[in-house]
């Protein structure tokens, strides 16, 4: 079930996060899971916000599916990007072997942690065969609000990869960083690329 007042903070700090997030060049971990990535493959941007991901992943040749829980997010990525996206939370993937890749950057880690395991299966799920998954979460144990009030559910790099595994997906690269985020607050970071 997504957080009420997480997403209320999004659609209030739309332009503020579009403005730390943009880019016109894909970052080396956005270039990892695109080489991982078959020609013209179909990518679902599980919690897109201003789809910055979805239009460099459109212009290295990828279609992609950009959906977010927050209206103005989803909003933006249209009028920015003319990009398709649409309103969708985590509770909303159903599908069956139909992505080739599914982007999840720093989105999940607002899920509540009793529901993680569920959507990771869903992911699995609707992912075809030897399909890609990226996720970036924050490091951490516990599950709490940041400074402007944010949802955020912390694991361990050893909770993260037992979870994938857990759920079928083979663990191919990791990548470790720190750094502020709307917050202003300092936060380690993992981002993990694995393989159903």
């Amino acid at each position: 079930m997504p957080d009420s007042k997480t997403i209320s903070i999004y659609d209030d700090q739309v332009k503020k996060y579009a403005d730390m997030v943009t880019s016109n060049r894909a970052s080396p971990i956005l270039q990892k899971f695109m080489d991982a990535l078959p020609q013209k493959a179909y990518v679902l941007d599980l919690g897109c916000g201003p789809a910055n991901s979805s239009a460099l992943m459109r212009k290295h040749g990828f279609t992609t599916d950009p959906v977010d829980a927050s209206s103005e997010m989803v909003k933006h990525a249209n009028e920015t990007y003319a990009i398709n996206a649409r309103l969708a939370t985590f509770d909303d993937l159903t599908e069956k072997s139909k992505y080739d890749g599914i982007w999840a950057n720093f989105s999940l880690l607002h899920a509540p942690k009793e529901d993680f395991p569920k959507y990771l299966k869903a992911i699995h799920k609707a992912l075809k065969t030897d399909g890609v998954f990226h996720i970036g979460m924050k490091l951490g144990s516990d599950m709490k609000r940041d400074a402007i009030g944010r949802m955020y559910s912390y694991y361990t790099d050893k909770e993260l990869t037992s979870h994938l595994e857990t759920t079928g997906f083979k663990v191919l690269h990791k990548t470790y960083g720190e750094e502020p985020g709307l917050s202003g607050e300092i936060a380690p970071w993992i981002t993990i690329l694995s393989k159903r």
